[in-house]
């Protein structure tokens, strides 16, 4: 059965609603497979592709249109392994390049990214709106070595018997990003990365939640908030134990702050950007997730 796919973008300029297209879940399932080999199908030394990850359809984590969350998105996520870690930044530079040449755009990376030992490149599908990713983990920083990993995440879309989607605007949003706002990308990006790691199924957003524009001392931000969904102890336990391991392996600054509900939160800031990552256990039994990056600029305070 078809269903409606609402773009993940904002809306355009002049108020004009975010581009629908036809698709479901098999459709949205071919894309992405199709988007993976054309990344990988062409590389040398030629990896083996090992699916890892959440449940390929779940719920729409990229809300910066505000939609509802009965939406669905497809993620796939592949380990490119079989091959030397040394090898891991120039598959993920071999992707970015085939992707290139498809005309696929840049999302949110730029040459500092891509100029390192661990390249990160995140791009878009035109005319489909794909979200793509290479990322190069890394297993010996001295040495260089890594593993990389390709990511793709569809638009997201209406599950079958809905024709519509609310556009209701979080209530914690002060305002909205501009949909070109590279810290929207970031903060996005940041939450997608999160979600990987936390691997668990994000729930309905809950109230204050959303994606919006934030004023403090230091100036506006773009914050995102959203949470998973509730968890036994011992799997919410280990969601924040991976969360912070990523968080380590990326280079960022952690520390534990004491909660109300007892369990320490993982506070991370990202030293370049000055980003804030909040990832605490909830009495509900999920995990919630803050992110807060500057829109002009590194913060100055530390986490």
């Amino acid at each position: 059965m078809a269903v409606v796919v609402t773009a993940c973008g904002a809306q355009r300029d002049g108020g004009e609603s975010p581009k629908q297209v036809t698709m479901n879940e098999q459709q949205a399932t071919d894309r992405a497979e199709e988007i993976v080999h054309q990344a990988v199908d062409g590389m040398s030394p030629t990896p083996t592709l090992e699916r890892t990850g959440p449940e390929t359809v779940g719920p729409c984590i990229a809300r910066d249109d505000h939609g509802p969350d009965d939406r669905l998105q497809v993620t796939l996520f592949y380990k490119l392994t079989g091959v030397p870690g040394s090898e891991a930044k120039s598959l993920v530079l071999q992707a970015r390049d085939a992707w290139l040449k498809q005309g696929y755009k840049y999302n949110s990376s730029d040459q500092e990214d891509m100029s390192g030992a661990f390249p990160w490149v995140s791009m878009r599908t035109e005319p489909d709106d794909f979200w793509v990713e290479g990322i190069t983990g890394v297993l010996d920083r001295a040495k260089g070595e890594g593993l990389a990993t390709l990511k793709v995440r569809s638009p997201c879309f209406l599950p079958p018997g809905k024709s519509s989607a609310s556009t209701e605007v979080a209530p914690a949003a002060l305002g909205e990003p501009q949909a070109d706002d590279p810290a929207r990308h970031r903060a996005l990006g940041h939450s997608s990365r999160i979600y990987d790691a936390l691997q668990a199924g994000s729930a309905p957003t809950q109230p204050g939640e959303g994606l919006g524009v934030v004023l403090d001392g230091s100036g506006a931000s773009v914050h995102h908030a959203w949470s998973t969904e509730p968890l036994p102890d011992d799997m919410r336990a280990r969601a924040l134990v991976r969360a912070e391991a990523y968080f380590r392996s990326a280079g960022w600054n952690v520390r534990h702050v004491p909660t109300r509900e007892g369990s320490p939160a993982v506070v991370a800031r990202h030293p370049e950007e000055g980003t804030i990552a909040q990832v605490a256990a909830s009495t509900t039994g999920a995990v919630r997730v803050a992110v807060t990056t500057p829109s002009h600029g590194p913060a100055s305070a530390d986490v």
